[in-house]
């Protein structure tokens, strides 16, 4: 298996608040595709929506929600000043600030939210080394 992620797809309960939320007040990139799934363009990898039961059912998993799923998404950015825009942002586009940013033990400063399905966000800005793909836009 070779060391990469292709696409992280997230059980949602309502595709067009989520589509909202992604697409319209985070502004990501959203590809074509079938009204049943929803598909954005991240560098290096995809992010997909798709419905709660249909993706359990995909999975062969029963639907029922846990409460801690174990796991948190992150996106890093190149400056502190910058964890606390994106943290404002989707905010004010309905997600939950879980955590505020502050400057963490590993030596760089991160925050947290919740978006309207409960996925755990990481906003972070890790000064010892860049961890996400280049950015054309840098």
């Amino acid at each position: 298996m070779k060391p990469r992620i292709s696409m992280i797809t997230l059980g949602v309960q309502s595709l067009e608040r989520s589509i909202a939320f992604y697409e319209r007040e985070l502004a990501l990139p959203r590809m074509e595709s079938p009204p049943e799934v929803a598909f954005f363009v991240l560098h290096g990898s995809w992010l997909g929506l798709y419905g709660w039961e249909a993706l359990a059912e995909d999975a062969g998993v029963a639907a029922q929600r846990p409460g801690f799923p174990g796991f948190s998404l992150a996106h890093n950015v190149a400056s502190e000043a910058e964890v606390d825009a994106v943290l404002r942002q989707a905010v004010s586009a309905g997600a939950t600030l879980t955590m505020p940013a502050g400057r963490k033990a590993w030596g760089g400063y991160s925050g947290y939210f919740a978006d309207p399905d409960g996925y755990l966000w990481e906003v972070a800005h890790n000064p010892l080394f860049w961890v996400g793909p280049p950015d054309e836009d840098d």
